[in-house]
């Protein structure tokens, strides 16, 4: 196979094929490969959160609410404790990966883009990418090929220096959702993310940070849940994601540029994964637009710094029960202030907007 493009891509997951479309918006002839045939499943959360929506329904993305389930707010539970806030606008979304990727893929059809899939790329070289089906030839080479990504690592811009060691798996369950909340139940050393995707189904995905664990034994950590669950059916395999942190030296060498958690990846505990590369892939769409990666480079360190502080922070409270107790139990204690860093979260309000009475308050409860 002989093919050229103003912009290859790899990988045809929502990164990508959201990449894709924003290119298309700005007039860019557009190439994704992937290996893999559609729909394409993934371990994942599935849940949007409410700027991930907008960026969707900005692209001309169709979610089928009767395939979904609205999202209103996020809640923690610990124990005892329970710590809850509304999303300040419009609700999230709790989608299966594979509804929201076939949307995208009937989407990026319409939008004009080329996709071609069960296509292994096995390299790069000076003129652009190696496929076992040919040499494909691009202006711009983009890696949005997920965790372990090839494009990264072919590119000279991987790193194996990763702080946490973490591990995720997910499964669904057929069951009517008690809650139109993201629900984390926390433990020692775990956390269960429950996420209403239908009217009668919800996905369950478990992070830890043991090496060795299967879904059924780290169920047994959240006691109410696994009773509530007792005589659910389940109705997929379990999925799972082995190192989640990823770390790169850069997101751009020369015509190629990585998006996605091929850019770099911290962890799932925020549930932002899919939302922040759809604004990833905004930003890169204009900075190829411009002819100048570094300008995608500034909109990237960006977008990442206040999910990866905010995931830096969750994460030492995830290895210190007595820090996460603390923290849910201000949250619960000052709803309005959880209520404000929710808005922070989704980009619904300006980091300024908690205040400094507020960021006192949180730091009063984490050091009482």
């Amino acid at each position: 196979m002989q093919a050229d493009a103003d912009v290859v891509i790899v990988g045809g997951g929502p990164a990508g094929l959201a990449t894709a479309l924003e290119l298309r918006r700005t007039g860019q002839d557009v190439l994704v490969v992937d290996r893999a045939e559609p729909p394409i499943d993934k371990a994942c959360g599935e849940g949007l959160m409410p700027d991930g929506v907008q960026a969707l329904r900005r692209l001309g993305v169709e979610i089928d609410e009767a395939r979904s389930a609205p999202l209103l707010g996020i809640r923690y539970l610990d124990g005892e404790e329970r710590a809850e806030a509304r999303f300040p606008g419009l609700p999230g979304r709790g989608i299966r990966r594979t509804v929201l990727h076939q949307a995208l893929v009937d989407r990026a059809a319409e939008a004009g883009v080329r996709v071609v899939w069960g296509v292994v790329v096995n390299g790069l070289d000076e003129r652009g990418l190696l496929t076992d089906q040919g040499h494909l030839r691009a202006t711009w080479i983009v890696g949005a090929d997920g965790l372990h990504s090839g494009v990264r690592r072919w590119a000279g811009l991987d790193t194996r220096r990763a702080r946490f060691h973490r591990n995720g798996v997910r499964r669904h369950i057929e069951i009517q959702p008690w809650t139109d909340f993201v629900e984390v139940h926390w433990a020692d050393g775990c956390e269960a993310y429950v996420t209403p995707v239908s009217s009668e189904q919800i996905g369950i995905a478990i992070l830890w940070s043991e090496q060795k664990a299967d879904f059924g034994t780290l169920l047994t950590r959240f006691p109410v849940l696994e009773e509530r669950l007792r005589n659910a059916v389940v109705v997929t395999g379990d999925r799972g994601a082995a190192q989640l942190e990823q770390r790169t030296r850069a997101v751009r060498r020369g015509r190629i540029a990585l998006v996605g958690d091929a850019s770099g990846y911290r962890d799932a505990i925020t549930g932002e994964g899919m939302s922040l590369a759809f604004h990833q892939a905004r930003a890169l769409a204009a900075a190829i637009a411009v002819g100048n990666l570094r300008e995608y480079e500034r909109g990237h360190r960006r977008l990442a710094a206040l999910p990866f502080a905010l995931i830096r922070l969750l994460m030492e409270a995830e290895r210190r029960p007595w820090l996460r107790r603390r923290l849910i139990g201000t949250l619960a204690a000052e709803p309005d202030l959880f209520a404000k860093l929710l808005a922070i979260h989704t980009r619904e309000a300006p980091l300024g907007s908690v205040g400094r009475k507020g960021l006192l308050r949180l730091a009063r409860g984490l050091l009482s």
